[in-house]
């Protein structure tokens, strides 16, 4: 069978799919860290793969930007493909100075003045949605035997990135004890908690909203391996 947006058969995608923002990443991490990979979708060139890591099969798969696009990717990935664990692998901005670049965060939850929630299942109460505990003690079990650090928090689900007043980030840092920013997380915890499966977000930050400081596209693409090697790990 094939969705719209995904041309991949029953019994092609593993039962945890990673799931960074950008295709190219997806295809990085399948031809650097996977082996007997087979694509399974081009689709709009959204590139997805099944491999194995260290013997054990795994799915990578971009989203694409914002939480319309993760919405519609991650549902069918549910709903249509029999996956139990989506994690994203994403790149987020520093709503804290004491966070550093390429530093690996975990989302504890996701606040979002978006309306996803409300116009996918009449949700209008969320403006919070939650990734799996299961998922996360996992999550947080890999990284202390990899030896990586990693920093739990709220993080911002925004629907804008170019935002016309930029210092609006500390009334939501303040507010919401936001950690960082990115456009995904809420609606995919938002769909995964209807579907009843389970969902994840490691973040590395690439900027900071307070120093400024940033990486090129080119370190966002191909330099966040501590990320990826703690979510590689969930390979079954």
């Amino acid at each position: 069978m094939s969705t719209p947006h995904i041309s991949a058969k029953k019994g092609e995608i593993a039962k945890t799919v990673l799931m960074p923002g950008d295709p190219l990443r997806a295809k990085y991490i399948a031809d650097n860290f996977l082996e007997n990979v087979v694509q399974f979708n081009s689709v709009r060139n959204m590139f997805g793969y099944t491999g194995t890591y260290k013997g054990k099969t795994i799915s990578v798969m971009g989203s694409g930007m914002g939480m319309p696009s993760i919405g519609i990717y991650s549902y069918e990935l549910y709903k249509f493909y029999d996956v139990e664990n989506i994690i994203r692998i994403g790149s987020c901005g520093a709503y804290t100075a004491e966070l550093n670049l390429y530093d690996v965060l975990l989302a504890e939850s996701a606040y979002s003045e978006s309306s996803y929630a409300a116009t996918q299942s009449a949700d209008y109460k969320a403006d919070m949605t939650y990734p799996s505990q299961h998922l996360n003690e996992k999550i947080e079990a890999i990284a202390k035997d990899l030896n990586i650090p990693v920093t739990k928090g709220v993080i911002h689900s925004s629907d804008v990135f170019y935002r016309e007043n930029f210092d609006d980030y500390k009334r939501i840092n303040k507010e919401h004890n936001a950690i960082a920013v990115e456009m995904e997380s809420f609606a995919l915890f938002h769909n995964a908690n209807v579907t009843g499966k389970h969902a994840a977000c490691l973040l590395t930050v690439s900027d900071n909203l307070v120093t400024r400081a940033e990486t090129t596209a080119d370190e966002r693409q191909n330099a966040f391996t501590k990320m990826m090697e703690i979510a590689l790990s969930f390979a079954e």
